[in-house]
């Protein structure tokens, strides 16, 4: 296939992710109200659920890609997810959905680990981080329309629907990818399926200094964004009362991310990853800073223009930030490519998730802990990074990256 449809059918398949994540937060309430869930922060545990079983899934999807190639675990995950999405449907108790989010997050797994492994088996260096610039940028126009495709979906009945439409969208998809994309893993890199094959990978991206630092930036920093996602329904509805109109605050802030996304890969050739990622990071953490202080200077909620100025901000150095650092990670790991996406994306995605629900449980009522999760998780992101570099930011180790 052509590189614009590959880009495309890439996003895509990544967006299955997001999409099981976004479209449904304007339903939380109403998923809550309907099992008899009564701690409106208990009703986060629909996106934490997924996303554990989304992390946790990736450590096999990468070894199995390695050694069976690519398409036919992605096209196993599609069918989980699908499978998964149609059962929430008909499920009795919140418990009953909690068990089926996490399989169904087992299934997106395969979307994530196999995509990005696909991405390295085709392409590296700088040219990579382009291409996942603008993969993230079809990516990203999910946040935008999700949220208010969710709340025109109850229109027309209730929550139950938004799993039917999630599974007529990963058919749709995925007929897509089993017509369309080639296996792509190379003979040469073709790893055997044992114990020892599996962990001398493992050890090999755990030890390999750059590859773990940046996944542990990452961690954190993700760590904040799924920290939004699940107090984004009671930020926005609970504090900012903005009811139906809750999707376009979220799309508005996806779309600077998306923006950024789109920025990033037309620099990234010209300044290279390490240029761009260390810059946005400084710019994250100089935001949040302002954005705490702002935040702890009144007892109450900073205006809600002020708030989202913010937020839009620090997001848009959000996305100049994740599609480089999990470049960098990927780059030196291009022989293991599976075994590597799989290992980094459960870190990042498992951490990220615990760290996102520590700032999700922690909502009492107003933004500061989510502020607050903002500004420590960027510091500690740069920590790592800085062991990474050795010290040094901006440095460029080859031309290429």
């Amino acid at each position: 296939m052509g590189k614009r449809e590959f880009i495309a059918l890439a996003a895509f398949l990544m967006a299955i992710n997001s999409l099981a994540i976004d479209i449904m937060l304007p339903a939380l309430q109403q998923i809550g109200a309907s099992l008899g869930v009564e701690s409106e922060n208990h009703r986060q545990f629909v996106v934490s659920s997924y996303l554990l079983g989304f992390g946790c899934a990736q450590l096999f999807y990468g070894p199995l890609s390695d050694r069976f190639g690519r398409r036919t675990p992605l096209l196993i995950g599609l069918v989980v997810y699908i499978t998964s999405a149609i059962g929430i449907v008909f499920v009795p108790s919140f418990a009953g959905l909690l068990v089926l989010r996490f399989v169904q997050g087992v299934g997106s797994a395969a979307t994530r680990v196999i995509t990005i492994s696909i991405v390295r088996d085709i392409y590296g260096g700088r040219q990579m981080a382009e291409v996942m610039s603008l993969i993230m940028m079809v990516f990203m126009i999910v946040p935008v329309i999700a949220p208010g495709t969710g709340q025109v979906v109850m229109f027309f009945g209730n929550w139950h629907l938004i799993f039917l439409f999630i599974a007529t969208m990963a058919t749709a998809i995925g007929v897509w990818a089993y017509v369309r994309l080639p296996e792509t893993l190379h003979p040469q890199n073709v790893r055997p399926f044992t114990a020892r094959s599996i962990f001398g990978a493992f050890k090999l991206v755990l030890t390999n200094r750059v590859a773990l630092c940046y996944t542990i930036a990452s961690t954190f920093i993700f760590g904040a964004l799924f920290g939004f996602i699940n107090s984004a329904q009671q930020i926005y509805v609970g504090i900012y009362g903005l009811g139906v109109y809750f999707p376009f605050a979220f799309a508005g802030v996806a779309i600077f991310m998306s923006l950024s996304s789109f920025f990033n890969s037309r620099f990234v050739g010209k300044l290279g990853m390490r240029r761009l990622s260390h810059g946005s990071l400084l710019g994250f953490i100089a935001i949040n800073t302002i954005w705490l202080i702002v935040q702890m200077a009144s007892s109450e909620p900073m205006p809600f223009a002020l708030f989202i100025s913010f937020f839009g901000l620090a997001m848009f150095q959000f996305g100049w930030i994740g599609s480089n650092f999990n470049s960098l990670a990927m780059e030196p790991l291009g022989h293991v490519a599976g075994t590597a996406s799989s290992v980094l994306g459960f870190m990042s995605t498992v951490g990220g998730a615990l760290i996102g629900a520590g700032i999700g449980q922690a909502f009492d009522g107003t933004a500061l802990p989510m502020v607050a999760g903002y500004f420590i998780v960027s510091i500690i992101g740069l920590i790592f990074v800085l062991i990474a570099e050795k010290g040094r930011l901006f440095h460029q180790h080859n031309p290429a990256v």
